[in-house]
């Protein structure tokens, strides 16, 4: 499933979601916006429903989207987080990974706290 995500409604980049049952979640309820939450180079918000992790994680690639299931939030990995190792990204505990970014996510190191963050289906 192909999403887009949107940063304020100027920057957009495209992502897939993966076959777990927590993306088909999220595509239940899409379009979402949020106030984003920065920690180190990840970018969460909290989501309007609770799942188990399906296959935890607690080291993640480049541009993953993941759930993080303590704090009911999607995650988008663009770098290290201040609990990384060397030049790991590790999340603050495990997640589900449920799709990743295409194209550059380096536009993800311009966000701030509190820009909005929208996804929606392609």
């Amino acid at each position: 499933m192909n999403i887009l995500i949107k940063i304020n409604n100027k920057q957009e980049l495209k992502g897939e979601l993966n076959d777990t049952q927590t993306s088909k979640h999220l595509v239940n309820i899409l379009p979402i916006t949020a106030a984003a939450n920065i920690w180190g180079e990840e970018i969460y918000f909290e989501l309007p429903f609770t799942v188990e992790n399906e296959i935890p994680q607690d080291i993640v690639q480049l541009g993953d989207l993941a759930y993080w299931p303590p704090g009911k939030a999607f995650c988008m990995f663009f770098g290290t987080t201040p609990v990384s190792i060397g030049g790991e990204i590790r999340p603050a505990s495990e997640v589900t990974v449920i799709g990743k970014i295409h194209g550059d996510y380096q536009d993800l190191k311009s966000v701030n706290n509190q820009d909005l963050i929208t996804i929606e289906l392609l």
